[in-house]
């Protein structure tokens, strides 16, 4: 771990062609094992790769298909190599949570596990976080636990303060008590969650005295969620982007909030409809490729979420920027005509009109919305006429907007939350 993160520190400076010369060296590695042991990459790769000798080139690499969750569902097994490494040590299966509602399942090794474990230092080194401290995290997890130490990234390195697990089903007013007992100096969750509990700190006036830091995982952070944890508690918001079959994909810079892409462990294509790279201020589809997954390579796997370009950061670290993750395709709001725009934030400010708990837009088809809202009392005609006067108003269209009333909005399998879901069919 320790002379891994040392490399790390290193590469993080390194002029940009050689990052993507080092980049490209393990991606041949990996073409090669691909071809060679997996039965889907079989006839996929030839020529890209053609001996131990022959270079690869952009060009070549561009040129091959996308692979999406639905090709991983259809492709099961044979994404498996049938000769991993022995040096990469022992294979395990793990299974996404299904929150798009095309959960996969994965396999990694030892040498992917060492990964997530040296970016999870790597964020917590960025950030400067006081190892003594105390964190809590209150995410998915199956059944509330405190532990001695904050978790297989620092435990063995680093003498850290203890940590804390509490489910994130909890209602929100357990929630707030539980962290006024724990008192943390760092608190992880679901950005939807963080939200919530910023809302009740705020409403009853709580404080959490020691708390340093707010971490976010797994959902997208929106500007408005950054200025009500200033709001809530008066600490920063920090992100990270991965994903379970993936890894760590980028960290928020330690200056920044913007996002640094973490390309020693995954190659990042940001792409236009056409399949062109995106400049910086562009929004473009996520392509991953993992560079150190011999187990069950992803080459060129559309994610399936957006992000949008960003240009060199001024803290001088070389690692490429993404500006900002937008979401999913099923979080675009698309018109009659097709265009797709993303509703963004508190989409009109739902949370503060009176009575109103919790909501979800769900698009039905190309002009019809409906409004999923958990309420202190049903609304009437004429509010919610008013309201969808709003909402098409924000909009700058007039959406048919269907009103249902629920006791509760759950959270997918894996504990996250959306406020904005398409239905509609993928392109």
């Amino acid at each position: 771990m320790l002379a891994l993160q040392f490399q790390l520190e290193q590469s993080q400076w390194w002029p940009s062609d050689k990052l993507q010369a080092h980049q490209f060296r393990q991606l041949s590695l990996l073409l090669r094992h691909a071809q060679a042991t997996v039965p889907y990459y079989q006839s996929r790769l030839a020529g890209v790769v053609r001996d131990r000798e022959g270079g690869l080139t952009l060009d070549a690499f561009r040129a091959l298909p996308l692979i999406t969750r639905s090709d991983i569902q259809d492709a099961g097994n044979a994404l498996l190599s049938r000769a991993v490494p022995p040096d990469h040590g022992a294979i395990a299966r793990g299974e996404t949570s299904g929150s798009t509602g095309r959960p996969i399942i994965y396999y990694g090794t030892n040498i992917t596990q060492l990964f997530w474990r040296a970016f999870t230092l790597r964020d917590h080194l960025w950030q400067r976080r006081d190892f003594s401290g105390k964190l809590a995290a209150i995410r998915w997890s199956p059944g509330n636990q405190e532990f001695v130490g904050w978790g297989p990234a620092t435990d063995g390195l680093y003498d850290t303060g203890p940590s804390a697990v509490l489910k994130i089903d909890t209602p929100i007013a357990e929630q707030l008590t539980w962290l006024r007992g724990q008192d943390p100096d760092y608190l992880l969750s679901y950005a939807s969650n963080i939200a919530d509990l910023a809302r009740a700190f705020i409403t009853c006036g709580a404080r959490l005295p020691r708390l340093k830091e707010m971490r976010s995982i797994a959902e997208v952070v929106t500007p408005e969620l950054r200025r009500l944890c200033h709001e809530a508690w008066g600490v920063p918001l920090v992100d990270v982007y991965s994903a379970q079959e993936v890894g760590y994909i980028a960290l928020q810079c330690p200056d920044r909030p913007h996002f640094h892409l973490q390309s020693e462990n995954v190659l990042v294509e940001v792409l236009r409809d056409d399949g062109r790279l995106c400049d910086a201020g562009e929004t473009g589809r996520i392509v991953l490729t993992t560079l150190n997954n011999f187990a069950m390579p992803l080459i060129r796997y559309d994610i399936g979420d957006y992000a949008v370009v960003g240009a060199p950061c001024p803290c001088g670290r070389t690692l490429p920027v993404l500006e900002r993750v937008m979401g999913r395709v099923r979080n675009m709001l698309v018109f009659p005509n097709g265009e797709k725009r993303w509703p963004l934030g508190d989409l009109v400010k739902l949370r503060e009109i009176t009575g109103v708990r919790q909501y979800q837009y769900v698009q039905k088809s190309r002009d019809r919305l409906e409004l999923r809202m958990v309420v202190d009392n049903n609304y009437d005609r004429a509010q919610e006429r008013a309201l969808a006067a709003i909402v098409q108003g924000k909009f700058c269209y007039p959406f048919q907007l269907d009103f249902v009333y629920v006791d509760q909005i759950g959270r997918s399998a894996g504990g996250k939350f959306e406020d904005f879901v398409s239905e509609l069919p993928s392109d």
